[in-house]
């Protein structure tokens, strides 16, 4: 966090809205790809004034509560279906399984596989991955796209 961030304790009563409003644009659209810019867009300030406001405000950056969003959506498909560890990467929206790997093991402290490894061994019931993706619980890349227009249609 730069010295701003840590000056500030929370945004402005006038902010807090447009930061909400951002960050519950995280949570809905989390599977997609979210920048910096998008999210400011969307709280309607520049860009580096969201990231210093929402980092003061809820101890975080932008991209981190987007990555953790992400890993614990994946913790919940890890526990309950059994999709495989690349299928939970693409569907909580992490480009590269290298990327999800390394960023769920730093938060959880743990592999997604020793993690679903772990869960799996409980004996509790798993959702079969096709009535996952069938009830929209997890997208596939191709849904993501057709859903977005961009699948060439």
């Amino acid at each position: 966090m730069g010295l701003y961030a840590r000056n500030v304790t929370r945004a402005p009563g006038d902010l807090l809205v447009h930061l909400r409003r951002a960050r519950d644009h995280a949570d809905r659209h989390y599977r997609e790809p979210l920048d910096l810019e998008g999210l400011a867009a969307v709280a309607g300030l520049s860009k580096y004034h969201f990231a210093r406001m929402f980092a003061a405000t809820y101890g975080i950056t932008p991209a981190a509560y987007v990555s953790r969003r992400r890993v614990e959506r994946a913790q919940d498909l890890l526990r309950a279906t059994n999709l495989t560890v690349t299928e939970v990467c693409t569907a909580v929206g992490f480009a590269s399984l290298g990327s999800f790997s390394s960023r769920f093991r730093e938060i959880v402290g743990e592999t997604p596989s020793e993690f679903q490894r772990r869960w799996a061994a409980t004996g509790a019931p798993r959702i079969p991955g096709c009535f996952v993706f069938m009830w929209g619980l997890a997208e596939t890349s191709a849904s993501q796209e057709k859903r977005a227009g961009t699948d060439g249609s």
